[in-house]
């Protein structure tokens, strides 16, 4: 099972994790501090908001921002983070047990509105996303970032250069031999994959390149077998901090074959009506979360070891939101 497919799991234990007194996360120890720069006059005296977030690392960092960034502007937010599977997370919206999270425009578009066809447009596909769920489901997505969190193809940065390619559409002309793929199973099988990938950017596996260059593995084991060179080019999450760690380069999707996977905060319509600052908070936040910027983040808990709370109040005090 790949992440993605993971995410949508744990909508069968839903009804334990409401039972009782809440959603029964492990959100654990967040770190306070006083908000400056931009949201310094922000207030939100009187809110009462619980912030949930999925159980992978850049969620958790994502959802313990929010969580500091509310309490910093005066609103009584509960740390509901760590929910198992993106449907727990939404059923959780749904039912109004957490008023706000970061949600994904793909993962919204495909996994909860039921669409087939992604839109290749970011924007468009953002405000497609953002008119269907005040619609259908009373939820506001407030301006998505520019990081996206989607496939895509890494290698290493030594053999990209040598290579002289930067985009999918250049592996056209990378000899036979290196033309190497690492994919997991789902990827590999799937009537939206590798091969309609590789039919969008001209290639043929069996005519272009043999099978035997295509290797099927765990999705935890691609990145290390791409750095040690088992194959070129590895399928990767475009935000993943082991792209950092192992100086992996992602290539160009210049033909937007892939989903766009913008993150945005989407909070309760019942939220932003009574208390429309909450737009003023998250606004400036958001503009800096770049590809880049999640790499770094999700490097240094995946990587480095550091705990999602406190790389969270780092990079607010880094980035002049929190007061050191």
């Amino acid at each position: 099972m790949t992440r993605r497919t993971l995410l949508l799991g744990g909508a069968g234990t839903l009804g334990l994790a409401l039972a009782g007194c809440g959603l029964g996360t492990s959100g654990g120890f967040v770190p306070s501090g006083e908000a400056a720069g931009p949201i310094a006059d922000v207030d939100l005296s009187g809110a009462s908001i619980g912030v949930g977030s999925k159980n992978f690392t850049e969620q958790l960092i994502l959802g313990k921002m929010a969580v500091i960034l509310l309490r910093a502007a005066g609103a009584d937010a509960a740390d509901l983070t760590n929910i198992p599977g993106s449907s727990s997370a939404r059923q959780a919206m749904i039912e109004d047990q957490v008023q706000m999270q970061w949600e994904y425009t793909g993962t919204a578009w495909i996994a909860y509105l039921g669409e087939t066809t992604p839109i290749p447009d970011e924007r468009k596909q953002y405000e497609a996303v953002r008119d269907r769920d005040l619609e259908e489901h009373q939820l506001v997505w407030l301006d998505p970032a520019p990081m996206n969190n989607t496939y895509g193809f890494a290698g290493p940065t030594e053999t990209i250069k040598k290579l002289g390619i930067t985009k999918l559409s250049e592996l056209a002309k990378v000899p036979e031999a290196e033309l190497t793929f690492c994919v997991e199973s789902e990827f590999n099988n799937r009537n939206d994959g590798f091969d309609p990938m590789l039919k969008k950017y001209g290639l043929k596996r069996g005519s272009d390149f043999p099978a035997k260059n295509v290797k099927v593995l765990d999705t935890g084991a691609i990145y290390q077998a791409t750095d040690e060179g088992t194959c070129t080019f590895g399928e990767v999450f475009t935000t993943d901090g082991r792209i950092k760690a192992l100086d992996l380069t992602v290539l160009e999707d210049d033909k937007a074959f892939f989903p766009k996977y913008n993150v945005a905060p989407v909070l309760t319509q019942a939220v932003v009506e009574e208390h429309p600052a909450v737009k003023e908070l998250f606004a400036p936040v958001v503009e800096k979360l770049t590809d880049d910027v999640l790499i770094d983040l999700n490097a240094r808990v995946d990587v480095d070891g550091e705990d999602p709370a406190d790389v969270a109040i780092a990079w607010l005090r880094e980035a002049g939101f929190i007061k050191a």
